[in-house]
């Protein structure tokens, strides 16, 4: 039996009999995304596609929650705009894009095991890669609206070509949970196991893909890419630079005041 353990600062990868499962870790966050996570992650990513004896990958979440998305105390720390506000932009393209392009780029089968929330950018990881499978308990919720922001990390392309039209609208735009449940019935995960059921079925998951075909998962895995995601590269662009505009909005601001002080936000649209 071959296996390896490596613990990053915020992150945790686990390789076993070609199997390889990276693991979200600041669980007393939530698994909130910062700087150092994004910086892990992409690392843990680079690691375990390289290497050959990995053959599959499963990416969760450790303690209650998948990810709870990006870590607002951490955003407003980063460098500034001219303007004096967050500059989301370089975030994105610098920290966020690389991962999603890795994910889907990679010739690995890439399972998302969510447990708990995957709110936010935590939404758009799970639903980047190739099979989504969900404790019961879990949730998906793209909150961006909720503070006047925009949905990005990939999730205006990811949502809409799971679910079509109809319901990514409603995520984008009301910001409500999906229950696992209610994802599984749209189409937005693959499966859903009881809570007391899922460590072992998504492992037992992991494995089949791990001893599977994998140049036959690749090759499929292009195909999709090719006719679904074609023009994912503008479409995180177009994400970013549309995300900027909305930091710079006032409503903006009260949202993320509002969330700061646990009260509903009061929108001017400006």
């Amino acid at each position: 039996m071959s296996e390896a353990e490596t613990q990053l600062e915020t992150v945790n990868v686990h390789v076993e009999e070609g199997a390889a499962t990276i693991e979200l870790s600041r669980p007393e966050a939530l698994n909130a995304w910062n700087r150092q996570l994004g910086e892990d992650l992409l690392a843990a990513l680079a690691r375990v596609s390289e290497d050959d004896a990995v053959r599959a990958v499963r990416i969760t979440g450790a303690g209650r929650a998948f990810s709870s998305g990006a870590d607002l105390r951490d955003i407003s720390g980063d460098d500034l705009t001219p303007e004096g506000r967050p500059n989301v932009y370089g975030i994105l393209t610098e920290r966020y894009h690389p991962i999603m392009h890795a994910i889907r780029e990679m010739g690995k089968p890439v399972v998302a095991a969510v447990n708990g929330g995957a709110v936010g950018i935590g939404c758009s990881l799970a639903l980047c890669c190739d099979l989504v499978v969900a404790a019961e308990s879990s949730y998906f919720l793209l909150a961006f609206v909720n503070i006047g922001l925009v949905p990005d990390g990939g999730s205006s392309l990811f949502v809409p070509t799971r679910v079509g039209m109809a319901r990514a609208t409603e995520m984008a735009m009301l910001g409500e949970r999906v229950s696992a449940p209610q994802a599984l019935a749209w189409g937005l995960v693959n499966r859903v196991f009881a809570d007391e059921d899922f460590a072992r079925e998504s492992a037992t998951l992991l494995a089949r893909l791990a001893s599977g075909p994998t140049r036959s998962y690749a090759a499929s895995k292009r195909l999709l890419n090719e006719r679904l995601y074609p023009g994912m590269a503008e479409q995180l662009e177009l994400e970013a630079t549309l995300q900027q505009e909305m930091v710079g909005s006032d409503d903006f601001v009260e949202g993320v005041s509002a969330f700061l002080a646990k009260r509903p936000a009061r929108f001017e649209g400006r």
